[in-house]
């Protein structure tokens, strides 16, 4: 691994740690709060590639759970991951790393669509799937119940999908960092 490679891994966690600056939206009948953080890792594995972009997701979590409070809300520490949005937040690294992978197996056929493609299933239905066996593991709520308290994050996840795939097609065309 190159010093630009860390540079890179580095930069990225501290993106997860921005976006973790905008204030969370409480719902009264979700566990999760709505945040902008889940657009880390569909930037990180869309920008970074798989190894790199599932790095930065773990470098992030490492940090938090040393109790900096970086996690939307201005929270931190090993309780944010045991709680409700454990899952997600464990799930950054699988979701970047599937993302990263789509990527780069698919680099000279990647356009828009496939883009947009990659980051849903990684940064959406592999993330959701990682939160919701947490909150049915942790918290015993049926996968069905917890499924459809999270239909209203959708919509929000649906445009943080059409951003990073912007921000990754721009990237691409103009200073490539996956390399095939």
């Amino acid at each position: 691994m190159s010093t630009k490679d860390i540079v890179y891994i580095a930069l990225f966690a501290a993106i997860f740690a921005a976006l973790g600056a905008m204030p969370p939206i409480l719902l009264p009948f979700s566990l999760v709060p709505i945040t902008a953080q889940s657009l880390g890792p569909m930037l990180a594995g869309s920008i970074l590639g798989a190894k790199r972009g599932a790095l930065a997701a773990i470098l992030f979590i490492i940090i938090m759970a040393t109790g900096l409070p970086i996690v939307a809300g201005g929270h931190g520490g090993i309780g944010v991951v045991m709680g409700p949005s454990g899952g997600f937040i464990l799930g950054f690294p699988v979701a970047a790393y599937s993302i990263g992978l789509l990527f780069e197996r698919n680099w000279n056929r990647l356009n828009l669509i496939w883009a947009a493609v990659y980051i849903l299933l990684g940064g959406i239905v592999l993330l959701y799937i990682c939160g919701l066996l947490w909150i049915n593991i942790l918290f015993d709520i049926q996968l069905h119940k917890a499924f459809l308290s999270f239909c209203i994050f959708i919509p929000g996840d649906l445009m943080k999908v059409m951003v990073a795939t912007t921000t990754s097609m721009v990237i691409k065309r103009a200073y490539p960092l996956i390399k095939v």
